[in-house]
């Protein structure tokens, strides 16, 4: 990979870091994104803040990931838990796997389970970091490194790694030995809940494994919606 993306992307969180510290977090789902992002991070800030939302049907093998990072970095990840009432009464009510049957009814378990944890994640801070990518979809393809997150009263939302391939990604995790989510290596680039993740196929966009009942133009959970 070329030396600048690296140095274009340690000045995005430098100048972030300086900026914003302590009120600035980096929301992590352990992608192999993140792990970039968390090892760039704490090489600049040995105290930079990193939360994580547990939706409670993750993979065993993100909890994995997420436990050899703490334990890599000494890391305290800031665990943020969606309300049991509100999955009491959509389960009880719904049942277990009422996100199949709508984008409205996926949009609404989203809500619950990542987008109302994340407004709790966010509070009282100035800033946030994503690993987001344009090659990850066109949902995606026009992403800007820095942005004003007008859903969450204007904070600002810095993502780093914006121009960065899927190769880019590879290569440094390689180089830096990170830990890799086991799922990756079966054909899983993309990783969100486990109902609601497949493996793809040769060809298929990056994207493809998540909700693919659903187009591509919806592949998004509700974390990143303007």
């Amino acid at each position: 990979m070329k030396k600048r993306h690296i140095e274009e992307t340690k000045t995005i969180l430098r100048e972030a870091l300086v900026a914003h510290h302590p009120r600035i977090a980096i929301a992590s789902s352990f992608s192999p994104e993140d792990n970039v992002l968390i090892d760039l991070a704490l090489g600049l800030n040995p105290a930079s803040r990193v939360f994580a939302i547990d939706t409670g049907r993750l993979n065993e093998e993100t909890y994995e990931t997420a436990e050899a990072i703490r334990r890599r970095y000494s890391l305290r990840i800031e665990w943020v838990f969606p309300s049991a009432e509100s999955v009491q009464a959509l389960e009880r009510e719904k049942g277990l796997f009422s996100f199949k049957e709508s984008s409205a009814a996926r949009y609404e378990c989203c809500g619950i389970r990542k987008v109302e944890p994340l407004s709790r994640a966010l509070e009282g801070l100035d800033a946030w970091i994503t690993g987001r990518r344009q090659g990850q979809g066109i949902t995606r393809a026009s992403l800007a490194s820095i942005e004003t997150d007008s859903v969450h009263g204007g904070i600002t939302k810095y993502n780093p790694l914006a121009v960065w391939t899927a190769e880019h990604i590879r290569a440094y995790t390689e180089i830096h030995r990170l830990p890799v989510n086991r799922l990756v290596g079966q054909g899983y680039p993309s990783i969100g809940c486990a109902p609601c993740t497949r493996a793809i196929s040769s060809g298929e966009d990056i994207r493809a494994g998540r909700w693919w009942w659903e187009s591509p133009d919806h592949k998004e959970c509700g974390l990143h919606l303007k």
